[in-house]
C-alpha cells in the first residue's frame, strides 16, 4: 500500500528525484462511526513544487543551524537493531524548518527533508513493534515543531468578513509539500496498532489536541481535510480526551456564534460531531441535549450559514432521529432564528425543516404545528418566489403530507389565506399553479372543512374592506378639515369615530 502511495523512490543520500504523483480524494463523508476508519484525503506526492512561508531560513527548535544538513542511511541499509536509534534521529533531523518564501533557497535540504518524512511515514506504517516512550516524546515533539504555527490569512480588501468559499481564493500554505507528508505521518502513527493508547496520552494530551484545534481556522482545505480526520482518530482511539474534545470544539462554536462569525473549519469540526453524535448510546445524556440547545442551534444565527449547512443539518437530524422527542425542541429553535430578511437563508431553513420534519413523529409534530406552520403559512406569500416554491414543495414529501392531513383541522385554518392569495394573484406561475394543486388536495380530502375556510376568509376580507373603508374616510375628514383651517393657526381636531388608526 505504502508502495502504491510513493511509487518507488532512488534511494541515495543527496536529493533523489521521483515521479510526481497526485489524488485528488479529500471526499467529505458524512455519519461514520468514531471507531470508523477513514482514508487519508490526499496520496503523498513525491513532488516539490510550493513556496512555503514560514519565518526563519533553516531553524531547529527556534535556533539556526549553521552545520550541514546532510540525509542519513536509509532504514534498508541498517540492521534491524540500529532502525530505532535511526528512526529517532531523522525524527530529530525533521525538527529542522526551511524558508519556503524563497523558492530557491536551500534546494538541497528541502528535498532531503522531503524523502526524510517520506521514510518516515513508510517505516510508521510497516512497523510491528510497540512505539517506545521515547519515540512518542520525538513523535510529538517533531510533529509540534511542523504542523503547529501562526496562521498567516491572506490579506483581503473587507477586514470584517470572514473568508468566502465561493467568492475568495483561499490561501494555500506554500510549506505543503512538507505539511502534507508530517499530516500523513501523524494519521499513520495515530491508527498504527503499535501506538499504545495508554502510553501516548501523555504526549497526545490535552495541549496537543487543543493546538490541533486551532489549526483547523486554516484557509488551506487539504490541511483541514487532513485534520478532520486525525482528530477523528484521535477521538476514536483516545477514549479519556473525548470530554476535552467535545467541550473544545464547544468553545469554538461559542466563539465563533456569539464574538466573531470568522472561522474556517466549522464545516469540518461538525462533520466530525456528526460521526460523534452517530455513536452517542441511548437514552441520550442531559449533556448532550444541552449541545443540541446551547452549540447547534445557535449556529443558525451567522450570515455565513451556507458554509457549513449541510453538515449542521445532518447534526440536527441525528438528534432527531436519536431521540423522536427532540423534534419540537429542534423546531422551535429553528423558528426562533428563522432568518426573516435573508431570502437565501429561508430557502436554506425550509429545506433542513423537511429533514427534520421527515423525522418526526405524529405526537411530537402535533406539539410543534401551530406556530411552525404560521411560519410556513408566511413563506407561502413570500414575493421572493424561492421561499414560497420551497415551502410548497413540502407536500411533494409524503411523511409531510400525511403528518398535515392528520391534522388538517388545525393547521388548513392557518395557511388557507395564504394559499388563496396565492391562487388568485401570486406573480410567480409556478408558485400559482403549486398553490392551485395543494387547495384541490384539501378540497378533495375534507370538502366541509374547505368550505369552513373559504367562507371564513371571505368574512375576514369583508371586514378588512369595512376597516380599509373607515380608514380612508377618516383621512379624507382629517384633509377636509386641514384644508379649512390653512389660513389659521388653530389645530385639527378630528371627531372620535368609533375606531382607531390600524
Amino acid at each position: 500500500m505504502i508502495k502504491q502511495i510513493f511509487g518507488k523512490k532512488k534511494q541515495s543520500k543527496t536529493a533523489g528525484s521521483t515521479s510526481s504523483k497526485k489524488s485528488d480524494g479529500g471526499s467529505k463523508k458524512v455519519g461514520v462511526s468514531a471507531n470508523t476508519v477513514i482514508s487519508a484525503p490526499y496520496s503523498v506526492s513525491a513532488s516539490t513544487g510550493d513556496k512555503f512561508v514560514r519565518d526563519g531560513s533553516l531553524k531547529l527548535n527556534g535556533n539556526l543551524v549553521a552545520a550541514s544538513y546532510d540525509a542519513l542511511p536509509s532504514f534498508r541499509d541498517v540492521p534491524n537493531a540500529e532502525k530505532h536509534n535511526l528512526f529517532i534521529r531523522k525524527l530529530n533531523m525533521c525538527c529542522v524548518l526551511f524558508d519556503f518564501t524563497d523558492p530557491t533557497k536551500n534546494l538541497k535540504e528541502k528535498e532531503i527533508k522531503r524523502q526524510t518524512l517520506l521514510e518516515l511515514v513508510e517505516y510508521v506504517t510497516s512497523a510491528n513493534v510497540k512505539f517506545t516512550e521515547m519515540v512518542m516524546q520525538s513523535v510529538v515533539k517533531m510533529v509540534s515543531t511542523n504542523l503547529f504555527r501562526e496562521l498567516m490569512p491572506q490579506p483581503r480588501e473587507n477586514k470584517t468578513l470572514a473568508f468566502d468559499v465561493e467568492e475568495d481564493e483561499p490561501a494555500m500554505d506554500p510549506s505543503w509539500p512538507h505539511l502534507q507528508i508530517v499530516y500523513e505521518f501523524l494519521l499513520r502513527f495515530v491508527a498504527s496498532p503499535e501506538t499504545d493508547a495508554k502510553v501516548a496520552k501523555k504526549y497526545i494530551d490535552h495541549s496537543f489536541v487543543l493546538r490541533l484545534l486551532d489549526l483547523f481556522d486554516s484557509e488551506d482545505p487539504r490541511e483541514r481535510e487532513y485534520l478532520k480526520i486525525i482528530l477523528h482518530r484521535v477521538y476514536g482511539k483516545f477514549m479519556v480526551h473525548r470530554p476535552y474534545i467535545r467541550k473544545a470544539i464547544n468553545n469554538i462554536f461559542y466563539r465563533f456564534v456569539f464574538e466573531t462569525e470568522k472561522h474556517n473549519g466549522i464545516a469540518e469540526l461538525l462533520e466530525i460531531l456528526g460521526s460523534i453524535i452517530n455513536g452517542f448510546a441511548l437514552p441520550l445524556k442531559e449533556e448532550h441535549k444541552l449541545f443540541l440547545v446551547r452549540t447547534l442551534i445557535p449556529l443558525h444565527k451567522p450570515k455565513c450559514l451556507a458554509m457549513y449547512h449541510q453538515q449542521l443539518t445532518y447534526c440536527m437530524t441525528q438528534f432527531v432521529e436519536k431521540d423522536c422527542k427532540l423534534a419540537d425542541t429542534v423546531i422551535r429553535g429553528l423558528l426562533k432564528y428563522w432568518p426573516v430578511t435573508n431570502s437565501s437563508k429561508e430557502v436554506m431553513f425550509l429545506g433542513e425543516l423537511e429533514e427534520i420534519l421527515e423525522a418526526t413523529q405524529p405526537p411530537d409534530f402535533q406539539r410543534c404545528m401551530v406556530p411552525l406552520f404560521r411560519r410556513i403559512a408566511q413563506c407561502l406569500t413570500s414575493f421572493h418566489f424561492q421561499v414560497a416554491e420551497r415551502a410548497l414543495f413540502l407536500w411533494n414529501n409524503d411523511h409531510i403530507e400525511n403528518l398535515i392531513k392528520q391534522h388538517r383541522k388545525v393547521i388548513l385554518p392557518i395557511i388557507f389565506p395564504a394559499l388563496e392569495r396565492n391562487a388568485r394573484n401570486h406573480w410567480n406561475q409556478a408558485v400559482h399553479s403549486l398553490s392551485l394543486n395543494i387547495r384541490k388536495i384539501f378540497y378533495d380530502l375534507d370538502p366541509e372543512l374547505f368550505k369552513e375556510c373559504l367562507h371564513k376568509f371571505q368574512e375576514d376580507e369583508l371586514k378588512e374592506d369595512e376597516i380599509k373603508s373607515k380608514r380612508e374616510a377618516t383621512w379624507k375628514r382629517l384633509e377636509e378639515l386641514a384644508a379649512k383651517n390653512t389660513t389659521s393657526n388653530e389645530a385639527v381636531l378630528v371627531p372620535s369615530s368609533g375606531h382607531s388608526r390600524t
